[in-house]
């Protein structure tokens, strides 16, 4: 890769294909077996790692898992997922959520919720679908790519946000070479049993995973648009 010249202006057609990465990025839900290259993988993670890390610390470790090993994983947790008795003995290592929700939180989240399950004609009290849905998790939506994220025990909030901008690179990069993801913390349930099958360190933390590959167009569940408020209503300009 050549070296940008980091004061030349953009060009409007640079312009647009940063923001179409960036608006066309979305929680894809089913993938096609189609494979993504490593070498693909590999450019997406070194662009990736351009992203910004307090005094340069880069506190992101990333496991891809294709192939064999992919489905390994896939079983052990698909397995634990579907048997009550084990799903029990496995909790969030961190707190994802709030432990007490309030609006507007409360509502975008039963709205996004209801909308997939609208488009997938689930209804409210078909548990039974809704659990085989969330259980889609663990199949990485049938992505050929699974990635796995972890971090250092010892950082520290402030890492966590520098981690937040390294996953956001790897999705738009992945973006830009016509690919798709699904960032997803229901893997952080699990942390003992992927530490297990990939014999992490004791020291290193499960942040979560991501499914990574091409998207099916023909799936419902990927035709999803999530609302999003309008700048009004989250910013504040001081003038004077």
């Amino acid at each position: 890769m050549t070296s940008p010249n980091l004061f030349q202006q953009p060009t409007p057609a640079d312009t647009a294909a940063v923001d179409t990465a960036i608006v066309t990025r979305r929680s894809m839900r089913a993938f096609l077996p189609t494979e993504v290259p490593e070498s693909q993988i590999e450019e997406i993670l070194n662009v990736a790692s351009r992203a910004p890390s307090g005094t340069n610390t880069q506190p992101w470790q990333v496991h891809v898992l294709t192939g064999a090993a992919r489905q390994r994983l896939v079983d052990r947790i698909q397995a634990a997922y579907l048997d009550p008795a084990e799903l029990a003995k496995h909790t969030e290592e961190y707190a994802y959520y709030p432990t007490e929700w309030v609006s507007p939180y409360i509502d975008r989240r039963r709205k996004v919720g209801w909308d997939l399950y609208g488009l997938l004609n689930i209804a409210k009290t078909d548990k039974a679908r809704m659990q085989a849905q969330h259980a889609r998790n663990f199949q990485f939506f049938d992505a050929p790519v699974g990635l796995i994220f972890t971090i250092d025990r010892v950082m520290q909030q402030g890492s966590w946000l520098d981690y937040g901008m390294f996953l956001e690179n790897v999705m738009i990069a992945a973006r830009g070479r016509g690919l798709h993801t699904c960032p997803q913390a229901a893997f952080t349930q699990f942390h003992r049993l992927i530490a297990e099958e990939l014999q992490l360190a004791p020291s290193q933390m499960v942040v979560c995973g991501m499914a990574l590959g091409h998207a099916d167009p023909a799936a419902v569940e990927n035709s999803l648009l999530t609302e999003r408020a309008a700048v009004a209503e989250f910013t504040r300009f001081y003038r004077d």
